[in-house]
């Protein structure tokens, strides 16, 4: 990989700022979940009208040749300058997720119509001829959204509670581990999405993580996963004993069951569980939903595609034979698509066939990972048949 040190290089270098015309790697976290990739990794060309990076090179070399550069990709490594971290952005959009999912809590996770209801209230001659809505009702609209929000205040703030909780510590699982091998990262930048079923897209973290060497790759990716389930399971575990599927169903939305969460409804012996239920919106409970976009957000992480955390998982374990797992999986995903007519991943999908399916290299392929890691990770390749549940959700 282009703009890295040599590991077996044992020449002094020195340290030139400048310009440099090579490819940069340039790595971007993120979790946005459900409709993008978790990972991001894009080649950026640096040119002279872009900032001005740190170039190391070894002792020796003419300093006003970075052309040399190009001889040996070994003998090289090009680094950006440290940045301070964003403080501002990060926290109003944590408390705009916040917002958003507290909103979508108190709308018992059917936030469409609602909403539509405040923009006429606000937008009414726009919202008139689209909709056909009669702005002399605005305020009877606007009446009613308050009354929902106070009588379904204490479910929109459990769940939010819960929600944030599971994504606080997934981000901050990376985000740990980055700090612990010195590998700079950006604060989680979580990501609002009140119209949704869920309140959010999940989170980003930005990181320089070409960094990394082989074994704190692996370190970095699986510690979101297991940190975010700490919080999931006994989420999931409560909110699915509280379910009672007994009741009439009501509601065009069902959210269908990951295998972890049917056996939890098993031991739990919910009233009229059967394997093949559906959660419908009027049989929900917040601790239900903040567990199950948890379990789902943790599976869909863990698949071995690209830089997925479970992409991360099988490139630290498998090397170069994780490209051929992560291509299988993907025709995979999209034969089941196609075949059960369920688009809901469709853009994710997408963006992981535009960004690419292969893991780049890590800074030394050659670390050893040990035996503890190697059985960590085997077993974490389980994950996504526990916690992702295929079909995700069921309309009618």
């Amino acid at each position: 990989m282009s703009g890295r040190l040599s590991p077996q290089r044992s020449h002094p270098i020195r340290r030139l700022k400048g310009y440099c015309p090579l490819t940069f790697p340039t790595k971007v976290w993120s979790d946005i979940i459900p409709v993008a990739t978790a990972f991001f990794y894009a080649p950026a060309q640096l040119t002279g009208t872009l900032p001005v990076f740190h170039v190391v090179y070894p002792f020796g070399m003419k300093q006003n040749n970075l052309s040399d550069l190009q001889d040996d990709p070994g003998d090289y490594g090009v680094w950006p300058p440290v940045r301070r971290r964003k403080v501002v952005l990060p926290l109003v959009l944590f408390v705009l997720t916040c917002l958003s999912t507290f909103w979508v809590g108190v709308t018992e996770w059917n936030p469409t119509w609602p909403s539509i209801h405040i923009a006429a209230a606000i937008l009414g001659p726009l919202f008139e001829p689209l909709l056909g809505f009669d702005s002399s009702a605005s305020a009877q609209r606007m009446m009613n959204v308050r009354l929902m929000i106070l009588e379904n205040s204490l479910t929109g703030l459990t769940y939010m509670g819960a929600v944030l909780l599971i994504l606080f510590l997934h981000e901050m699982g990376h985000f740990v581990a980055t700090l612990i091998y010195k590998v700079p990262a950006s604060l989680p930048f979580f990501l609002p999405f009140p119209i949704n079923p869920i309140g959010t897209l999940g989170a980003v973290i930005g990181m320089q993580g070409y960094i990394a060497d082989r074994k704190q790759i692996f370190d970095i990716g699986i510690a979101g996963p297991i940190a975010g389930l700490v919080a999931a399971v006994p989420i999931a575990w409560f909110g699915v004993a509280q379910l009672d599927l007994t009741t009439q169903p009501y509601g065009g939305l069902g959210f269908r069951l990951p295998l972890l969460m049917q056996w939890f409804a098993q031991s739990s012996q919910v009233p009229g569980f059967s394997p093949e239920s559906v959660v419908w919106l009027n049989q929900l409970n917040p601790l239900f939903v903040a567990g199950w976009v948890g379990m789902l957000i943790t599976g869909l992480n863990m698949m071995p595609v690209g830089q997925l955390d479970g992409g991360h998982v099988t490139y630290t374990l498998f090397g170069s034979v994780a490209h051929k797992i992560a291509r299988l999986t993907l025709v995979f995903a999209i034969a089941f698509m196609v075949y059960h007519q369920s688009f809901v991943l469709v853009i994710m999908v997408v963006l992981l066939l535009l960004v690419g399916t292969d893991h780049p290299p890590t800074r030394d392929d050659r670390v050893k990972l040990g035996a503890f890691r190697w059985t960590l990770g085997l077993v974490s390749l389980v994950i996504p048949v526990l916690c992702f549940p295929p079909l995700i959700f069921e309309m009618r």
